[in-house]
């Protein structure tokens, strides 16, 4: 029997805003949140010196144009990244199902891969250390995820394990009748909130004057995070439990998104121990030291 407490799905029409046949999804707004909070957070913390030291910054110019590679990555990257880990077969099968995005199917894996990507191209391009474009993008990443989470909430999708005796669960209408743990709401809290004040108090205290260091704790707080979660979280359906199986809300079971954990948290670890030796920094000071002045 379903806990007295449990809560209903509350009924919120996954499409945010229809103009006749043009239509706009909580999901698609998510996005346009998350890029736009980044956006802005990031010119913020270019305008701020005392972050920067001699590191050369990229200037507010670099920062409007950066935002479109970094959207066209996690766009390119989120899907490619769900096409390859999640359901590699039934796309082989209906390849033309890869371009249907809007029926869902986006990895955050992924996208982190193909926003790297795109960073460090931009970076090759305007001759910028590629280390501190993903210092910078660290720290603003949690908004994002904080709305995406939000917007997966919304959609009722990637719901949590199944928790009848937790007395606010939720019961999800694609969940069946069982009561689940809001499991997106866990990961907007701790990848979202958590980690937004993580990777805030660390800039305020390295600034980024360590390429590199940011970077490595924000991989490193996101798979620990992610990891956290995926107790809660319910595995996709293709794909199941890897190893083991659910043994309860903390089960032992070994779910893909786990998987990628691993070599997000060696990477993460890895850059912190380079930063923190200087081994990331350039020989010589890209910026002379009286050269702090923001262009546009």
């Amino acid at each position: 029997m379903p806990p007295l407490l449990a809560l209903p799905f509350p009924a919120i029409d996954p499409v945010a805003v229809a103009i006749g046949p043009i239509t706009i999804k909580w999901y698609a707004l998510a996005y346009i949140a998350g890029l736009v909070g980044g956006w802005y957070y990031a010119r913020r913390l270019v305008m701020a010196d005392s972050l920067w030291g001699v590191v050369r910054r990229p200037s507010l110019a670099d920062i409007d144009d950066l935002i479109v590679w970094v959207a066209l990555g996690v766009v390119l990257g989120g899907r490619i990244g769900y096409v390859l880990f999640y359901n590699l077969p039934m796309y082989l099968d209906d390849p033309i199902e890869i371009f249907a995005i809007r029926n869902g199917g986006m990895s955050f894996h992924g996208g982190f891969l193909g926003a790297i990507l795109a960073m460090l191209l931009f970076a090759r391009v305007r001759k910028l250390n590629g280390y501190t474009l993903l210092d910078l993008a660290a720290v603003v990443v949690p908004i994002g995820l904080f709305f995406g989470r939000i917007a997966n909430f919304v959609n009722g999708e990637l719901w949590g394990r199944i928790a009848p005796d937790f007395p606010y669960a939720v019961v999800f209408p694609t969940g069946g009748p069982l009561p689940r743990h809001p499991s997106q709401l866990y990961e907007a809290a701790s990848e979202g909130l958590v980690l937004f004040l993580v990777m805030a108090l660390a800039a305020r205290r390295f600034g980024f004057r360590r390429p590199g260091l940011l970077g490595g704790i924000f991989v490193l707080g996101y798979a620990l995070t992610r990891t956290f979660c995926e107790f809660f979280r319910e595995p996709d359906r293709q794909l199941g439990y890897l190893f083991g199986s659910e043994l309860g809300p903390l089960g032992g079971g070994i779910t893909m998104g786990m998987l990628l954990c691993v070599p997000m948290a060696l990477v993460g670890l890895t850059y912190i121990v380079l930063a923190a030796r200087g081994h990331t920094r350039p020989r010589r000071p890209i910026e002379a030291p009286g050269d702090t002045a923001v262009k546009a």
